[in-house]
């Protein structure tokens, strides 16, 4: 039995290169985790779309067991999942964040 939750997660994963769930949108997150990962994304200079889990309980709830991962945000990379605030935080400030974009060919906008 395939979960119609989990296609439609796979469909957004799919895509885009960078893709981020989370709690609100880019503009307005209703998070301060959320928040922050946009801020990094941004701050990195790469092109990405959001998922705001808000909008869709299933989506909310269903991306958690997707991804075996218990909150959100939520971030993946050519299909890969990252992991969440912390982690994406922490690969930011180590710089394996921008080597894991590179690594995956993900353009960088250095003006950013």
């Amino acid at each position: 039995m395939t979960d119609p939750v989990f296609i439609e997660i796979q469909s957004h994963i799919e895509s885009s290169p960078v893709l981020l769930f989370m709690k609100g949108t880019p503009l307005f997150p209703q998070c301060g985790f959320s928040a922050r990962v946009v801020q990094i994304l941004k701050h990195s200079g790469v092109t990405f779309k959001t998922v705001n889990v808000l909008e869709n309980p299933e989506i909310r709830d269903g991306i958690k067991s997707f991804s075996n991962w218990p909150t959100i945000p939520q971030l993946y990379v050519l299909g890969e999942f990252v992991g969440g605030c912390d982690i994406v935080t922490e690969m930011y400030q180590t710089g394996e964040l921008e080597a894991l974009l590179n690594e995956k060919g993900i353009a960088q906008d250095s003006a950013a």
